[in-house]
């Protein structure tokens, strides 16, 4: 078992391994007494892995009860919010309690934000189950629900006191799942790590993955160490997320957040001239990731309007130089449409 220890407002491990989820309750007790434990998880993760979830914490002490909700990004709404917080409410849980997100990026961001907010906040881990969740959205204390004007537009950050990622779970992702996860897995390597892309270029998804979710978490305690709170450096990782959540709102989420994020980080190599553009293009499409969209640079534009790091007139862009090297460009919003048709 890997550990990386996260260096955050509130310090905690990151564990990456193989069958952990067997030893779940064990690794809980060891940051939280046995006390009261709510499972929030969605109708695909569930009937896979919450049994064993269930009774490794219950044979370590805790008293669990779950709240299963249906999958997709769609139920990342308001609703689904209040239903958890009902739930957790009705089931009597307390401020010594705690809550389990046991899932993917949905699951993540939906639990860690209900755990923020209910009773001003109680403790919660994220026990991701795909790779986009186990290398980006599990670690860094995002948390956010949707709204009807943009993606994760209410939310909060607020850290988990523990993550733990057994790689087993992968094993059992679609295959377009797991490449949503390897669409972050290359924005680390385009970001921050050449030798982590020329690996990936090479490999391509038979990657080395405790290797490489592992290096991918190391980057990301970097950044939010020195920007946990998204006011600087930390905005780099959002890398093609920017005219990506402009595809997912555009196509009316029928396209996936790793695919948007790909196709994202292509046009915005494509348009800003990167020198190593193809080598970035190529590395998408050699995981089977799209790099092109039907939707025209209008419609782009205007979703990526509700972008959370757009000031009064201006959206932050994040621009490749080359492998290894990007930068922060303030871009005027008047020049966002035409920055994307260049691109597209």
């Amino acid at each position: 078992m890997n550990t990386i220890r996260i260096q955050a407002s509130k310090e905690y491990d990151v564990c990456i391994g193989d069958g952990l989820l067997s030893r779940l309750g064990e690794l809980v007790t060891q940051v939280c007494k046995p006390q009261k434990i709510a499972i929030i998880s969605d109708s695909h993760v569930w009937p896979l892995y919450g049994q064993v979830t269930k009774n490794s914490l219950e044979q370590a002490g805790f008293q669990v009860v779950n709240y299963v909700f249906p999958a997709g990004e769609s139920s990342k709404n308001g609703a689904t919010y209040l239903s958890v917080l009902n739930f957790l409410a009705e089931n009597q849980l307390t401020r010594t309690d705690c809550i389990i997100a046991l899932g993917g990026g949905v699951v993540g961001d939906l639990a860690g934000f209900a755990a923020a907010t209910y009773l001003r906040g109680i403790d919660y881990i994220q026990v991701p189950t795909t790779l986009l969740a186990a290398v980006d959205s599990s670690v860094g204390g995002k948390t956010a629900i949707d709204l009807p004007a943009g993606k994760n537009l209410a939310g909060c950050f607020y850290q988990p006191k523990l993550v733990v990622c057994d790689i087993n779970t992968l094993n059992t992702l679609p295959a377009p799942i797991f490449r949503d996860g390897c669409a972050e897995v290359i924005k680390y390597g385009v970001l921050f790590d050449p030798a982590l892309f020329v690996h990936l270029e090479h490999a391509g998804c038979a990657f080395d993955r405790k290797t490489v979710i592992t290096r991918c978490v190391e980057l990301k305690n970097t950044v939010v160490a020195e920007d946990e709170f998204d006011a600087g450096r930390r905005m780099l990782l959002n890398l093609g997320h920017t005219v990506g959540h402009g595809i997912e709102a555009g196509s009316n989420f029928t396209i996936s957040h790793g695919q948007a994020v790909s196709i994202g980080m292509a046009i915005v190599a494509r348009s800003c001239g990167c020198g190593d553009a193809q080598r970035i293009i190529g590395c998408l499409q050699r995981f089977g990731l799209p790099t092109k969209t039907t939707l025209d640079a209008q419609v782009l534009a205007e979703a990526a309007l509700s972008d959370k790091k757009r000031s009064a007139d201006a959206v932050k862009l994040i621009l490749p130089e080359q492998i290894g090297k990007c930068r922060i460009v303030s871009t005027p919003v008047a020049q966002l449409q035409s920055f994307i048709e260049a691109g597209l």
